[in-house]
């Protein structure tokens, strides 16, 4: 006997993997659909007839944060879902469990789970062909995509539409950044340029993924590392903390490197109409001075509220596929 494709007393089917794991992989139909509805939910956070009611979402963290885990809690629990949270010490895992194992585990009790780990994405895939449930790439190593959903989304809602916006990304070639040249790319008539430190941008293969995207759509992605190739035209300013979540420089003056690319005003003057963004927490005094971050030209604001709408629109786009396997 079977139920939903699993063994009553076996191992329950390996299928193929479901979720977000990075924008790359998205239809850019899906992604487009995700940063609209995440506006529809920052208008109004009723917008919706509670789609995970009767659900539970797993919410695994074994790295810090803030925005993303309140905002994935918070919005499965709009949206109708209970939740259980796991801590970096709270799974079998610990003790040497296997992944497989683990997948197989959620699986059968859990209908979805967004997960921050200090692994590679990879981690991620397993835990949900072995589990058969949807997983949410909550940020990893490679990519922090639900970021890049959320800054398309006020992209979108300040601009009226992503399309030919110019963004100047400055900091470190992070998962973020990462997310926001994959995303970015999905879309016509967009500019990205990444000002990094030598030794500190994104990987080429990225951005090679990237950039073959990107060009079919009319839109470039360059990356540059001084500040004599900063573009003439930008719509935002996109900064970053130096210090990324969870890793840490290999040079112990890597500072040096990076002060150059300190965000002040006589930097924001450059471009006098355009935006600020930052994906927070924020630094002042290293990557950006307090008076931009809370300027009359900041949306980072905005921006940490749209984590929580975008959040939202994610768990909703992935509950379709989970209630047609049940």
């Amino acid at each position: 006997m079977t139920r939903a494709g699993r063994s009553l007393t076996g191992l329950p089917d390996e299928t193929e993997e479901s979720g977000v794991f990075s924008l790359a992989e998205l239809e850019t139909d899906d992604l487009d659909a995700m940063v609209g509805r995440s506006r529809d939910f920052f208008a109004d956070r009723t917008a919706h007839d509670r789609p995970l009611r009767d659900r539970i979402a797993g919410v695994l963290f074994t790295k810090t944060s803030t925005r993303t885990r309140t905002a994935f809690t918070t919005a499965a629990l709009r949206l109708g879902a209970q939740t259980i949270a796991y801590g970096p010490h709270d799974l079998q895992l610990e003790t040497g469990e296997s992944l497989e194992d683990t997948g197989r585990v959620f699986g059968r009790m859990l209908d979805i789970l967004v997960a921050r780990t200090a692994g590679p994405v990879a981690q991620l895939r397993t835990l949900s062909r072995h589990g058969g449930l949807p997983v949410v790439n909550a940020m990893g190593r490679e990519e922090h995509p639900t970021q890049g959903i959320c800054d398309l989304a006020t992209m979108s809602l300040y601009f009226g539409a992503v399309d030919g916006v110019k963004v100047l990304y400055v900091g470190e070639g992070n998962n973020s950044a990462v997310a926001l040249a994959h995303g970015l790319a999905h879309y016509t008539g967009t500019e990205l340029t990444l000002l990094t430190p030598a030794g500190y941008g994104i990987p080429e293969s990225e951005l090679a993924v990237a950039r073959d995207r990107a060009e079919g759509r009319k839109s470039s992605i360059r990356q540059v590392h001084t500040l004599d190739e900063l573009p003439e035209k930008a719509d935002v300013v996109y900064t970053t903390r130096w210090q990324t979540t969870g890793t840490s420089k290999p040079d112990a003056h890597w500072r040096e490197a990076f002060r150059p690319l300190h965000i002040d005003r006589a930097f924001m003057n450059r471009w006098p109409e355009a935006v600020l963004m930052h994906d927070l927490p924020a630094h002042r005094g290293d990557e950006i001075s307090g008076d931009v971050l809370e300027g009359a030209r900041s949306l980072a604001w905005t921006q940490a509220e749209m984590k929580l709408t975008s959040a939202m629109a994610v768990l909703e786009a992935l509950v379709p596929a989970r209630q047609e396997s049940r």
